[in-house]
């Protein structure tokens, strides 16, 4: 799925416990400008969780996301 969404910058979260994901991402998407998409990859089971809720809470917008045996993906457009 990598190669079908189009993204802006990249984040290795994979090893990383939580709450470091999350972090990390939303340190990640201040640096975005509108309408730039972060893709984030993390293997702690709870991003799965909290990231999208955040996003939920944010103007930023999941475009996708994907669950691949423990590795969890994330585009996330970033909002105005």
């Amino acid at each position: 799925m990598s190669n079908t969404v189009p993204h802006h910058q990249f984040l290795d979260a994979s090893g990383l416990s939580c709450p470091m994901p999350l972090l990390k991402t939303k340190l990640a998407l201040k640096t975005l400008a509108t309408g730039e998409v972060l893709w984030v990859r993390a293997t702690d089971g709870g991003s799965w969780r909290d990231i999208r809720k955040y996003v939920d809470m944010t103007s930023n917008e999941l475009i996708a996301a994907a669950d691949d045996q423990g590795h969890y993906d994330f585009w996330i457009k970033k909002g105005a």
